[in-house]
């Protein structure tokens, strides 16, 4: 009797997932293995493995597939200061993804696309809401817990979670081209530092890589996912191109002549998948192949990027008989369990920022309700469709007597032939001109850009695809957002022009279109029709109490593809609140958005402020409860709020230390601090110990501190621990977060708070060895309830190493490795990896602290060492220039230091092409501070050799 047909291995769950892998790679011909370099992998039909594709978008619940829960966006998760809850949204994101799965797979991948973990070193940034916080250590506990969620707590995965975007992403503008320049220090302790837990705790699998270059290198190019990521992560970890990416490696970026040369960097960097071109991969696996033929690839090479994918399909359950998720159907997608965890969230993560009193609101008769976020939520771009919507103003109505007013002017647009006119049909119409009055209103979502809503019909005015202006929107929407419009003023009126094309709009035969000739553009008088402003003044002057709802709109001034350049709320709705606030002192702004606002004028004249991110289906319930007082205000910042973008560096300086950004090295007086929320009871803090008052790098300190309500309500207080380093070799944080409790007390309850501070958690990256260090050094441990309000502080001692002078001997220094520098910019010293250093401008400097050249500065008028002291005699340095130049090396200062040596630069072919060049050191003894000089623009510098020793 013949025997069964067996399994093959890689169908065999019993087995290690890196045997199976094994198994199946080996069963593979090379036109299959490349097969699966796309996002859209092909199906192997003799080996039954069906298609399989990556990207599904699931940052704050599943993301266009049609109605899903909807929570919080990732900032606003991050506010509840609650990764317990952040794991809970995770699952409940996972499930429904599996639920989506079982009805599309083809359509709905298992590969998920988030958490985003690009610390928020600046608000401006157009993608602010997607990130957790400007604090790298939190936001890795942010990504960890959500990235669980979505993972699951079984060997086989529900999801494989995508860490984005790798790496120094912070700007949409020009993000394709622009290079973030991350010295090392910023580097390990901020950049990577975001990175590193979720992967090497296991709960994220993959990564995308950033548009952005970082050092001169695309990141798409990295070599810290094979040094780094690859080394932090327990098991293999998929690497994945965002959209359209690799192509950008030629034009516009210009780092590779050709798309297979620049395919084959990339596999070899540790991209394992192509999303090019959307579900096509024809042409981009052709280009591999192309590769192969030029020997730019080998198959071992292909053979990694393969391997990679099919662990995590492996490790999903693709190949096994069942898995435990395949009894999670349909039924969970906005289940009532999700709808009360979305609740619960928004809730949790609605922040009170300013109160004298008016909140909670006690019993109102009447609450006037107001502004253009007050009757609507809106769906950011990674946002899951709404499958219901319960606004401020529906959530105030449920539960008290309301007025509402949105706040917006109402006017009519006149042209020389009369008035632009509106379908009234509710499936909208072109506009045309005509002689009666047609009415709009004017929406202003800041930065400039407007939204025109047509009276006839209630829809939103866009500019086609055919130029031709439509009345037939919900709002802003969109990938390429037509609906909205910048207002120029012209001598005798105004113009209007489409932000999305660019285009002016004007009348031509009777029909409102746009045209690519300002002069072209009909000039309009704007009429206004009714105040905004006016009336919800009137609405509010009746009322008990005015709670004014203003923010932004996700998808306009800040979003994918466009930053902030201000961080001022948008003018009319300033306007409007000061109106309000006139009318009826008792006037409440709660702000609905996913970045921070420099709401000054409202921080000195309202009586209460309240914020939270996007809140979701259930924002209205949350926020309605909050401002009644059935619940405590739950969130806390995740985010310095400053006074004015006028107190930010340039968008483009990464250097978070050089610049004192963030609340790490912010030196001013910020409008709310990091951490900082109120609750409507009062918290105090007694008790402050430390289990050690000395500790070594492999110590955990333990700090207790007892927290008292002191109020007469219950309330939520996040316990914060922050340390600062008191003595340093370089320039240390101002305070740093360490750790953090989030408790819930009854009025007179106290509880005993314990965090644990890993003394290993206290090191930085040390430029003169490259690698982490605890120094020996006193410390200040700071408890309070937030990073502006500490409440006690300890001592600690730490015994650590104390760095030495920086030994020259040996290998050679890094350009990039130095303490200081002024006009210049990180630049990558070969296409693979390395970084070097490149002078912007004539007197360009890099220091390095604490050079020991050896002996003792001797007695003759050179101050050269003593005969047979020891020292370098040499310094050899590995330069490139495009018209050559001069390097010249001073001490102890970059303008009047002595010079101890100098070199002529010559012209390189290439940035790449570094030739040496050497100088006697003159005057180099004992340990000084080392400046090297460019005296051109355009000279890069890698590494600087000193050689010599014992004279004869």
């Amino acid at each position: 009797m013949n025997e069964p047909a067996q399994d093959p291995a890689f169908r065999n769950p019993a087995l290690p997932p890196a045997d199976r892998v094994e198994d199946l790679l080996a069963r593979l011909t090379l036109d299959e293995k490349i097969g699966l370099l796309h996002q859209y992998q092909a199906p192997v039909e003799r080996l039954g493995l069906r298609p399989f594709r990556t990207g599904t978008e699931a940052l704050h619940g599943l993301a266009w597939h049609g109605p899903a829960t909807v929570f919080p966006q990732a900032v606003g998760l991050a506010s509840t200061w609650n990764p317990d809850l952040v794991r809970q949204v995770g699952e409940a994101a996972g499930d429904e993804v599996m639920a989506f799965h079982h009805k599309d797979p083809q359509s709905v991948g298992r590969n998920v696309w988030a958490p985003v973990v690009n610390p928020l070193r600046d608000p401006r940034w157009g993608r602010n809401e997607e990130g957790y916080s400007e604090d790298p250590w939190l936001t890795g506990v942010m990504g960890t817990a959500y990235a669980w969620g979505l993972r699951g707590s079984h060997e086989v995965l529900k999801t494989a979670p995508t860490l984005k975007h790798f790496l120094g992403y912070n700007n949409e503008t020009d993000r394709c081209v622009t290079s973030s320049g991350l010295p090392p220090r910023v580097l390990h302790e901020y950049e990577l530092k975001a990175f590193r837990p979720a992967l090497e705790a296991g709960a994220a699998v993959a990564v995308m890589p950033s548009y952005n270059l970082v050092n001169g290198r695309p990141a798409h190019l990295s070599p810290l996912i094979g040094s780094h990521l690859r080394e932090w992560a327990p098991d293999d970890i998929l690497a994945v191109s965002d959209a359209y990416a690799p192509g950008n490696l030629t034009t516009p970026q210009g780092y590779h002549r050709d798309l297979p040369e620049a395919y084959a960097h990339a596999i070899k960097a540790g991209l394992d998948s192509f999303t090019q071109d959307d579900a096509d991969g024809a042409a981009t696996l052709g280009h591999i192949r192309t590769a192969l033929g030029r020997g730019l690839l080998t198959e071992a090479d292909l053979d990694a990027a393969v391997r990679h994918t099919l662990s995590i399909r492996v490790r999903l359950g693709e190949f096994d008989p069942a898995t435990p998720y395949d009894e999670i159907t349909h039924e969970v997608v906005n289940s009532p369990e999700h709808r009360r965890l979305a609740r619960e969230a928004a809730r949790q993560s609605i922040t009170l920022l300013k109160n004298d009193g008016l909140l909670p609101l006690s019993a109102p008769r009447t609450v006037a309700v107001i502004g253009p976020l007050a009757g609507a939520l809106f769906e950011d771009w990674y946002s899951g469709t709404l499958p219901y919507q319960v606004t401020a103003l529906t959530g105030l109505a449920e539960r008290c007597a309301t007025v509402y007013h949105e706040g917006v002017d109402r006017v009519a647009l006149r042209t020389e032939g009369g008035y632009v006119g509106a379908s009234p049909d509710p499936g909208g119409g072109p506009l045309y001109v005509g002689s009666e009055r047609s009415c709009f209103d004017v929406f202003d979502w800041g930065g400039g850009a407007f939204a025109f809503r047509a009276c006839a019909n209630g829809r939103h005015v866009q500019a086609g695809e055919d130029g031709v202006l439509v009345n037939d929107q919900p709002g802003p929407s969109g990938w390429e957002v037509r609906q909205t419009f910048r207002i120029e003023e012209r001598p005798r009126g105004v113009v209007l022009r489409n932000i999305s094309s660019g285009r002016y709009v004007t009348v031509a035969g009777g029909v409102v279109r746009t045209t690519d000739d300002p002069d072209a553009a009909s000039v309009l008088s704007v009429e206004l029709v009714e105040s905004g402003a006016a009336r919800a003044a009137e609405a509010a002057a009746g009322a008990d109490v005015a709670v004014v709802v203003l923010g932004d709109h996700p998808l306009v001034n800040g979003r994918e593809t466009e930053d902030r350049t201000t961080l001022a709320l948008p003018e009319r709705q300033e306007t409007l609140l000061k109106a309000v606030h006139a009318a009826n002192p008792a006037t409440v702004l709660v702000i609905s958005s996913g970045y921070p606002f420099a709401v000054t004028w409202a921080q000195e004249h309202l009586p209460a402020i309240v914020w939270s991110a996007h809140g979701g289906q259930e924002y209205g319930n949350a926020l309605a409860g909050v401002l009644l007082g059935d619940d405590d205000p739950g969130g806390r910042l995740t985010q310095t709020w400053y006074r004015s973008a006028a107190e930010l560096p340039d968008l483009l300086d990464y250097d978070v230390i050089a610049s004192d950004a963030t609340y790490l090295y912010y030196r001013g007086r910020p409008l709310y601090p990091f951490g900082h929320g109120l609750s409507y009871t009062r918290f105090a803090y007694s008790g402050l110990e430390l289990s050690a008052a000395e500790a070594g790098p492999g110590d955990t300190v333990t700090v207790r501190v007892t927290v008292t309500n002191e109020g007469g309500r219950p309330g939520e207080e996040v316990v914060q621990v922050y340390t600062r380093q008191r003595r340093s070799r370089v320039k240390q944080p101002l305070r740093q977060l360490r750790g953090f409790a989030k408790v819930r007390l009854a009025p007179g309850e106290s509880r005993t708070v314990e965090v644990e501070l890993p003394v290993g958690d206290l090191a930085f990256w040390d430029v003169t060895r490259g690698r982490f260090v605890v120094e020996d050094a006193a410390h200040t441990v700071q408890v309070g309830a937030s990073s502006g309000d500490i409440r006690l502080c300890a001592p600690l001692r730490v015994r650590g190493e104390r760095i030495p002078p920086r030994v020259l001997t040996g290998r050679p220094l890094d350009a990039a490795g130095h303490d200081e520098y002024d006009g210049v910019v990180l630049c990558d010293a070969a296409p693979v990896a390395g970084d070097a250093v490149r002078s912007a401008s004539p007197g360009a400097w890099i220091a390095f602290r604490d050079c020991d050249f050896g002996g003792e500065p001797g007695g003759d008028p050179e101050g050269d060492p003593v005969p047979g002291d020891a020292g370098p005699r040499t310094c050899a340095l590995t330069v490139s220039s495009d018209e050559g130049g001069v390097v010249t090396l001073r001490l102890d200062d970059p303008l009047t230091g002595e010079v101890a040596g100098a070199v002529t630069v010559p012209p390189t072919a290439t940035r790449h092409d570094f030739v040496g060049v050497s100088t006697p050191l003159a005057g180099a003894a004992g340990v000084r501070d080392l400046y090297v000089v460019y005296e051109s623009e355009g000279v890069t510098v890698s590494t600087l050799a000193f050689l010599g020793g014992l004279r004869p």
